[in-house]
């Protein structure tokens, strides 16, 4: 008997159809004699008719009212999910963030996870009951309802099975596990029946979308062991995230192409070159609470340099607006940017034994004619940014340049 916590997201609860179909694979897990978490997200749809509907309100929603209003989604599920563990018979209870009380600070609509308070939780769970938790959501200390951002049902999953040192924490979603790349834009990515945990947290910052990356993030710090399968399928063993590097893993130099296109690029022109002007240009930046991604300093001339970063492309106007007066204070020349750029990696832990790979990336661009804005690099990733048509191309020539479409 394990203790395992189920994560399911809008697509898989998309319907009430799909609800009972879920309802019946917890069934199946609970019949093996297994204690079962259940966190689900909102159904498919439902957060962004929410947040239309607020901006129907308010162009920019107060962010406590739009939490307010956002969190009823997963709410709505979880009841509905409970309903139909109980009219198959099982013992069945639900809670938000709130009634757990998953504590979180109070920055809104992405409020980060402080603590777990499992009581409730595993007294439901020794009483034999199954427990449904609404996902991406949870309380300050003040009682207001928080939101953990986009794609925060995930980590939810993964903090509940921190919290409650389950055996495994399964997420289940419309793929059937993490592929090579985008299996829409190459149809020949292949599914990887292992990722390191080092390599997941790279794929989901760099833009794949399987997994949320404060999720991964929580997975590898309270070594949480990770799944990833389809919930529209009964087989299959999905890709599962590892704490070691495989034995083969050498074998595999690239392990996927992860690409992003919600990135926008701006740039300080003409800032003098001084110790302490990145922290000026940034600072504020930070202090808006906007993520700074790729940063590129340029060679300093005439005492001048110019500064080049990407944020979020949510963020980009907000982050405009705060450079405004900083372009004044710094006697910069003035700001570049736009939002037509995209995000291209490769990710593989072998790539620490194996050389060439940043060189065979860029001739692949280059024989495409495909220009490299900026380019950033770690032990297991190389990132390069390129204007935003090109993405799919890029994408396309990059797994074939690494032998992805080539069985291990």
């Amino acid at each position: 008997m394990a203790l395992i916590v189920q994560k399911y997201g809008g697509t898989s609860v998309g319907s009430p159809e799909r609800i009972k179909n879920v309802a019946k694979r917890v069934a199946r897990w609970k019949a093996q004699g297994h204690d079962i978490v259940v966190v689900v997200s909102a159904m498919s749809g439902e957060t962004n008719r929410l947040i239309a509907l607020a901006r129907e309100i308010q162009s920019q929603p107060d962010p406590r009212e739009l939490d307010v209003m956002v969190s009823t989604g997963e709410q709505v599920t979880m009841a509905l999910l409970s309903m139909a563990l109980i009219e198959m018979g099982l013992q069945a209870r639900s809670y938000t963030g709130g009634q757990v009380r998953i504590l979180t600070d109070n920055a809104y609509t992405k409020a980060r996870i402080l603590s777990i308070d499992e009581h409730n939780m595993r007294a439901d769970l020794k009483a034999g009951r199954v427990v449904v938790v609404a996902g991406f959501q949870g309380i300050d200390e003040q009682g207001n309802i928080t939101t953990l951002g986009r794609g925060g049902s995930d980590t939810t999953g993964v903090a509940l099975a921190a919290a409650l040192k389950a055996d495994e924490c399964q997420i289940y979603t419309d793929v059937d596990g993490v592929y090579t790349t985008d299996p829409r834009i190459v149809p020949e990515a292949r599914r990887l029946k292992t990722i390191t945990f080092e390599e997941m947290l790279e794929m989901a910052s760099l833009g794949s979308k399987v997994l949320q990356i404060r999720s991964v993030e929580f997975a590898g710090k309270y070594k949480v062991r990770l799944r990833v399968l389809s919930s529209f399928e009964d087989e299959g063993e999905g890709t599962l995230i590892t704490f070691e590097e495989d034995k083969d893993m050498e074998k595999a130099v690239i392990s996927g192409i992860a690409f992003n296109r919600d990135e926008a690029k701006i740039t300080v022109l003409g800032v003098p070159d001084r110790p302490g002007i990145a922290y000026q240009i940034l600072g504020p930046v930070g202090d808006a609470n906007i993520d700074v991604d790729m940063i590129v300093q340029n060679v300093g001339h005439d005492g001048l340099t110019d500064f080049s970063f990407t944020v979020h492309r949510n963020d980009y106007q907000k982050a405009l607006t705060v450079l405004k007066p900083v372009v004044e204070h710094t006697k910069a020349r003035g700001l570049l940017s736009g939002d037509k750029i995209a995000k291209v990696s490769v990710v593989g832990v072998g790539m620490r034994s194996h050389a060439g790979i940043a060189s065979t990336m860029f001739r692949t661009l280059a024989e495409e004619g495909i220009n490299i804005e900026m380019i950033s690099t770690s032990e297991i990733k190389v990132s390069v940014v390129i204007d935003e048509k090109y993405t799919e191309l890029a994408v396309r020539v990059l797994h074939k340049a690494f032998a992805l479409d080539q069985p291990v």
